[in-house]
C-alpha cells in the first residue's frame, strides 16, 4: 500500500468506532475495510445488502471519477466487482490496498475531506 499513513490518518480522524462516517473519505475507507474484514474473518458468511451497498458506494464514488484515467477507472471497476463476488471471498490484500490507495488519490484530487450525509439504510 503506497498511502498507508494517509489511510491510517483518515481512519483515526474520520471513521467513528461505530456507524458511518460523515466524511466521504472516511466512509470509503470504512467500506473497503468492512469488505476486507468480512471476507477474512467470516468468509463472507454474513454477506447481505449492506455489503452490496458498500460495493455500490465505492463504485459510484470512485469508478467514474475524473480523478482517474480510463485505465484506472476500469481497474477499480474490476477490483470492486471481484470483491463483490461474495460466494468466492477474496483473501489477499492487494485489491483492498489498491482501492484504499485510490481513495487517498481521490481525496487529494478533490482536496478533501468532503462532508457527506449518512445513508439511513446502511446498518453495518
Amino acid at each position: 500500500m503506497r498511502y498507508f499513513e494517509e489511510a491510517k490518518n483518515i481512519w483515526i480522524n474520520y471513521v467513528p468506532a461505530r456507524g458511518q462516517s460523515d466524511i466521504v473519505e472516511g466512509e470509503l475507507i470504512r467500506a473497503v475495510e468492512k469488505l476486507r474484514t468480512e471476507a477474512y474473518d467470516n468468509g463472507n458468511g454474513n454477506w447481505d445488502e449492506a455489503f452490496e451497498m458498500f460495493c455500490s458506494y465505492l463504485l459510484e464514488t470512485l469508478a467514474s471519477d475524473k480523478a482517474f484515467s480510463i485505465e484506472a477507472q476500469a481497474e477499480l471497476v474490476a477490483d470492486i466487482k471481484r470483491l463483490s463476488d461474495y460466494s468466492h471471498p477474496y483473501l489477499e490484500d492487494d485489491l483492498y490496498d489498491r482501492i484504499a490507495d485510490r481513495i487517498i488519490e481521490w481525496s487529494k484530487f478533490h482536496k478533501g475531506p468532503i462532508k457527506r450525509e449518512k445513508n439511513p439504510q446502511q446498518y453495518r
